[in-house]
């Protein structure tokens, strides 16, 4: 190797090493208002609630470890609270998402007037919430449109909100709010679905039920998993219209988590509504975590 080589080496080394810092420093620049943010509203918020929940107030801060989370558990108002999240989120999470594959399913066929369909089951995702809780007052309320109905074919009034249907009351509410988002992205998927392989299938004398259930749902597994995961956070959302419907202490049936976790923080006591919310966090990453190991399992052969 020649001196002129050896002097040009260090040079170009010394450049690329320049280059790579001016890179990493540049990327870093771009990415600081990012990590700040998520510092700042969401790993510190976090970092914080935790320390809630293992001491005994705010103020003096004497460690107490797991006796919050004791104190919880023996709650009778938090235990109704959980039992009736479950009940609501094992019900209202399925049908969302069998409901909204079906519609899709069918939507999917070329049939008459399907825009419109579309239409009609997009259109309660552009409505406010304000509007949304109006129009279950006029349909469940005491003296609403539904039982007039009921009147008129010789059936006693139902308090809707205020007996054992108001569970049903509010499942219906959020199928109505969540059907239309879901069903879009279980078409988006079906459409992406390669039509060779179906068109194989069809060669092959498979019936329209083996076609679904071994080709179409092995590639419509990531979609599921998305829209379960979706249907499952947003089961937690429809607290606001409910709350807005019944207030802080509805019918018992209806009384969920996000409304014991209200009451709390309205009467400040933070290291309980801590200790509940990090049992939430908890028992959602194990339910997410499922879901992931399920998806992984069973959409790999059409992955690879």
């Amino acid at each position: 190797m020649s001196k002129k080589q050896k002097i040009r080496q260090p040079k170009d080394h010394i450049k690329t090493t320049r280059r790579t810092r001016k890179l990493k420093i540049s990327s870093g620049a771009f990415l600081a208002p990012s990590f700040l943010g998520v510092m700042t509203f969401f790993i510190i918020p976090f970092l914080v609630v935790i320390y809630y929940s293992l001491v005994d107030n705010p103020i003096s801060g004497n460690f107490v470890f797991l006796d919050n989370f004791q104190n919880i558990l023996r709650n009778s108002a938090f235990r109704r609270a959980v039992n009736n999240t479950l009940s609501f989120s094992v019900v209202a999470v399925p049908l969302a998402v069998v409901l909204s594959l079906l519609l899709a399913i069918v939507l999917e066929a070329k049939l008459p007037f399907r825009s419109q369909f579309r239409t009609f089951f997009l259109s309660p995702m552009m409505v406010p919430v304000a509007s949304i809780v109006l129009i279950w007052q006029v349909i469940f309320h005491y003296n609403g449109a539904l039982n007039e109905i009921l009147t008129v074919l010789g059936v006693n009034k139902i308090d809707w909100l205020k007996s054992d249907y108001a569970l049903v009351v509010v499942v219906i509410l959020f199928l109505w709010k969540n059907l239309g988002y879901n069903m879009i992205m279980f078409m988006a998927a079906l459409a992406s679905i390669p039509k060779d392989i179906l068109e194989v299938a069809t060669l092959e004398s498979a019936t329209p039920l083996q076609t679904f259930f071994y080709i179409k749902i092995r590639y419509l597994s990531s979609t599921l998993l998305f829209v379960t995961i979706m249907s499952l956070i947003n089961s937690f959302k429809v607290f606001r219209e409910v709350y807005l419907l019944t207030g802080d202490y509805p019918y018992d049936s209806i009384y969920t988590l996000q409304h014991f976790m209200n009451n709390k923080f309205k009467s400040l006591d933070y290291q309980t509504l801590s200790a509940a919310a990090i049992l939430m966090s908890l028992v959602m990453i194990v339910i997410i975590g499922i879901l992931f190991i399920a998806e992984n399992r069973f959409g790999k052969d059409v992955e690879g």
